[in-house]
């Protein structure tokens, strides 16, 4: 059994410019950060039976890769030539569908196990391209690359995105005063709202793809906006400007709901208009591709009073740091490994 561990994560700025409808125009721009929660893939190859067996928050048993419903299960066992005798299980420390790119978490952790599985040991860019080609590629998603490349770095992270798609990584190294300052005043607070991220970029998708449209302009400027925000706000972070930040989170969110009228709902709105007046906050915006999922708020002082209210309207605040390592094994059990000595895997062999 192989156990991999890989980051959630959080984009900054430059969200949206990562999609190829942009990035083959004008180059992408991402900067994020990865969580200290994760998802976590177990792969195994069982010593009785030929089947494939999938558990994540269903469960298949089929004869046949091809007959898999799970697309990025499917096609990471076909590129990896599994044809049966398989078993993949998954585990999350967060839902679905609520914007931190859970399934390139899921696809990113799987692909590595199966490097591990075969002793193929790839460099990280080569891994984030591999499933940056079975989602855009292969199953032709409307999503863009940086999920990909941050559940696969994680850490406070720099993406350039040349026309041609090829991606430039440069990752930061902030002092533990500098995260904690950061992580203290950047809140994050689950809305309890899921949506698919296809869905709502799709607006964005077909407005960058179709010039003639009369939603071109509008959209294409909304990401110029945000790609020129996305470098200011890097320049905040590495100065240590943690109120700059906040200030610009609230321009990056302005910017964002003109990319579709799907980013964001009317109780967000009031909260957001909200928690601006009564408690200092300088800006927030809905993590991911909107509609949903966590909500993101930069708050200057009073922290204690802003969680209470939140919580009072059912957003619970989540606690988190900054996970500076990407998607890694974490376990490695029986058929020629070592014995793992991790806590986790000694979890794992007594739940098998």
């Amino acid at each position: 059994m192989i156990v991999t561990r890989t980051p959630f994560r959080v984009t900054l700025g430059g969200g949206g410019t990562d999609l190829p409808s942009y990035y083959s125009q004008h180059g992408g721009f991402i900067f994020a950060m990865g969580l200290d929660k994760f998802m976590y893939v177990m792969v195994n190859r069982p010593v009785i039976g030929r089947k494939i067996r999938l558990h994540y928050s269903q469960a298949e048993t089929v004869d046949r890769v091809d007959d898999l419903r799970h697309e990025l299960a499917r096609e990471a066992l076909k590129a990896h030539g599994i044809e049966d005798a398989f078993e993949v299980a998954s585990i999350a420390d967060l839902p679905a569908g609520t914007g931190l790119g859970s399934s390139s978490c899921y696809l990113i952790g799987l692909l590595n196990a199966l490097h591990h599985d075969r002793r193929d040991y790839v460099p990280l860019q080569t891994l984030a391209e591999e499933a940056c080609h079975i989602e855009l590629d292969v199953l032709n998603e409307g999503i863009g690359k940086q999920d990909q490349y941050m559940a696969t770095y994680g850490g406070l992270t720099v993406l350039d995105i040349a026309r041609d798609g090829k991606v430039n990584v440069r990752q930061l190294a902030p002092s533990s005063s500098d995260i904690a300052e950061f992580v203290a005043h950047t809140h994050i607070y689950y809305t309890g709202t899921e949506r698919d991220a296809r869905e709502v970029l799709a607006d964005q998708n077909q407005a960058m793809q179709r010039k003639d449209s009369v939603d071109h302009a509008r959209v294409a400027d909304s990401l110029h906006r945000i790609k020129d925000l996305g470098h200011r706000i890097l320049e905040a972070v590495e100065t240590s400007n943690f109120d700059r930040w906040g200030q610009l989170l609230d321009e990056h969110w302005q910017a964002k709901k003109k990319l579709s009228n799907k980013i964001t709902f009317s109780r967000v709105d009031e909260i957001y208009d909200d928690v601006r007046q009564r408690f200092e906050v300088l800006g927030g915006k809905i993590i991911g591709a909107g509609g949903g999922g966590f909500l993101m708020l930069y708050c200057g002082r009073q922290h204690a009073a802003l969680e209470r209210y939140m919580a009072d309207r059912g957003m619970p605040r989540m606690h988190y740091t900054i996970e500076p390592e990407g998607t890694k094994v974490v376990a490695q059990i029986g058929h020629g490994f070592p014995a793992a000595t991790q806590p986790f895997a000694d979890a794992v062999r007594e739940s098998a």
